[in-house]
């Protein structure tokens, strides 16, 4: 009971749409249930009337519609979808961002056609930023594409990832340059090391995989969700495409929600490529200093997988 009532103050003080009522109200609430457990008699009593207070909260929170028509900060101001047409596919609104720092950028969204056919295999990005942990699947394209929030045009400190445990941020499928998405973390951006991967995932599976994300892209194009960060993340999600595209999920596990321990789940099942004990592998997957030296090269994907364990020439090509 107390879990449900924490909740529900938590989701009336972020979550109102009208910002002076949201601490009042929650304060409101609180009392409310206070009173309650102070008045009524009998436990059963107490705790149906906790259960009525968070129902009525419940059902008014699940009334938050999301929407793709916001003020989007500049980097997520586009949703991307897709055109197939057989093995052919024709991608919108790809992001491909000409950077100086992290904030100033002349921005390029661009349209690309790829051959399903000339996908091989599944790379696999990790950024750690702080105590906070994110990931960010990405396909072997030259182009990548991952689950992400996506966040107004405002403040970026007054991102919090406690809020998305509710209605704050809508989810995107952010498809990019790999020298956009992944350059802008290990060049432009402060305190963000990257790690990258060679999956086992098959080329048919990749392709399925792929497939499967461009249906998720399409679908929130037309019908915008919210993200959250317990059931609909950044690591969730590329559980659920794998597993759509018929690829054998690993078993539920805590370090699909602390997604920073992914890579070591990853390798646990498997899922890795690369004969080496997972703190060498891990070691030898960062890719920082590797990006900084490729910086605006055109060889740039090729130049971050070079030498790297799990790599097979026709992977870093």
């Amino acid at each position: 009971m107390l879990s449900l009532v924490v909740w529900s103050i938590a989701a009336l003080f972020i979550d109102l749409t009208t910002p002076w009522l949201r601490l009042p109200v929650a304060i409101a609430f609180g009392i409310a249930i206070l009173a309650v457990l102070i008045l009524i008699r009998g436990a059963l009593r107490k705790t149906l009337a906790c259960l009525v207070g968070f129902a009525a909260v419940l059902a008014w929170w699940l009334t938050i519609a999301p929407s793709n028509d916001r003020a989007w900060q500049g980097d997520v101001a586009r949703a991307a979808w897709a055109d197939i047409d057989g093995d052919i596919v024709t991608i919108h609104d790809l992001r491909n961002f000409e950077y100086r720092t992290e904030t100033d950028y002349t921005p390029r969204w661009e349209e690309r056609a790829y051959d399903l056919s000339q996908i091989c295999g599944v790379d696999l990005f990790i950024t750690y930023w702080g105590i906070a942990l994110d990931r960010s699947s990405d396909r072997q394209l030259p182009d990548r594409t991952g689950p992400a929030c996506r966040d107004l045009d405002r403040d970026p400190q007054d991102y919090f990832a406690f809020r998305g445990f509710f209605r704050q941020y809508e989810l995107i499928y952010i498809i990019a340059d790999e020298r956009d998405l992944i350059g802008l973390r290990t060049n432009y951006r402060s305190g963000e090391e990257v790690y990258l991967y060679h999956t086992t995932a098959t080329a048919d599976a990749a392709r399925a995989i792929f497939l499967d994300y461009l249906r998720s892209a399409n679908e929130l194009h037309a019908r915008p969700a919210f993200y959250n960060a317990l059931t609909s993340n950044c690591t969730t999600n590329i559980r659920l495409h794998a597993k759509a595209a018929g690829s054998k999920a690993a078993p539920w596990d805590w370090r699909l929600l602390l997604n920073g321990k992914s890579d070591e789940f990853a390798y646990q099942y498997g899922r890795l490529a690369g004969n080496l004990p997972f703190a060498a592998l891990k070691e030898q997957a960062h890719i920082n200093e590797a990006a900084h030296a490729a910086d605006a090269a055109a060889e740039f994907s090729a130049l971050i997988r070079q030498g790297r364990v799990g790599f097979e020439p026709a992977a870093v090509q």
